[in-house]
């Protein structure tokens, strides 16, 4: 998201001039969005906590099986 230095607020895309600058106080934002965006793809991977939920959901969808399978045996 955009982050204005001069007003000190975040913009979003759509409450940009046509050329990527702040429409109250005219400061080019668009280059810090892109920079910024740019650099999270580039060296970032997914959050601990996204991971663990992952484990979690494997850990239930594996007890979830075992419980079927033994429904069907029994």
């Amino acid at each position: 998201m955009p982050w204005c230095d001069t007003c000190s607020e975040y913009r979003t895309p759509n409450s940009l001039a046509e050329h990527g600058q702040c429409e109250q106080c005219g400061n080019d934002v668009a280059a810090t969005a892109e920079d910024s965006s740019s650099a999270r793809s580039v060296g970032q991977s997914a959050p601990w906590h996204f991971w663990l939920v992952v484990v979690a959901l494997g850990i239930y969808l594996l007890w979830r099986l075992i419980d079927g399978i033994t429904l069907l045996v029994t």
